[in-house]
């Protein structure tokens, strides 16, 4: 028992503060994909109208499939600029576009199961819908689609996050090692900022201790 608390607790603690605070601002971004759902709903034609059928099935494209993804992409946007700044802590070693399209990409993956998960979830036919008597979208908390929703995004997030972890910001990760170890972030920004300063004092002062062109020493 004591090895396997060393393991998970001591050894792999950075890994357990990265989820946390992965999982922090995945909180937020739920709610920021619950919010924009619920506006772009509003604003919209009825969630469970047909747009365009899938070809070679009985379902199709739901007005709820594009509100679905208008919210993941709001809320992408917003879990991205978090995790760059405080969960990895990347922003001042790579480029925005650099990190965020590999971390769109992830988003996506996991939206498109998202999508087939919400399809299942919504669609009557599906073993797994939500009961329409249940929630008869009479009233928000009653509103099939935002349960639905909260389900796809509470199935799909721990994937993202390893997905992330392994993929979107390893590569910032690999050149700055110290950078996995969130509780050594401001330790590793702070002595590279003092090698950085040591490194600028030491070529001052080599350059004011060499001989000046045209000035003669008087005691030579």
């Amino acid at each position: 028992m004591r090895r396997l608390h060393e393991f998970l607790f001591v050894r792999h603690r950075h890994n357990w503060l990265l989820l946390l605070r992965f999982a922090v601002v995945g909180a937020s971004g739920v709610l920021v994909n619950l919010l924009t759902l619920v506006v772009v709903k509003k604003l919209g034609p009825g969630f469970n109208q047909a747009i365009l059928p899938v070809p070679g099935t009985d379902f199709n494209v739901r007005w709820y499939h594009v509100y679905s993804t208008i919210a993941f992409l709001v809320a992408n946007l917003w879990n991205f600029q978090l995790n760059r700044t405080w969960t990895f802590r990347t922003s001042k070693h790579a480029r925005w576009w650099h990190e965020y399209w590999p971390f769109l990409a992830v988003g996506l993956l996991g939206q498109v199961v998202g999508l087939v998960l919400l399809t299942l979830l919504m669609h009557l036919d599906s073993p797994i819908h939500l009961s329409p008597t249940l929630l008869d979208d009479s009233t928000g908390f009653r509103t099939r689609l935002y349960w639905a929703q909260l389900i796809v995004i509470a199935v799909v997030t721990p994937v993202s996050f390893v997905l992330n972890k392994l993929w979107t910001f390893a590569a910032v990760r690999t050149h700055h090692p110290d950078l996995a170890d969130p509780s050594h972030v401001e330790a590793v920004l702070t002595d590279e900022a003092e090698q950085a300063a040591a490194t600028a004092a030491a070529a001052g002062a080599g350059s004011s201790g060499g001989a000046v062109p045209g000035r003669h020493d008087p005691h030579a």
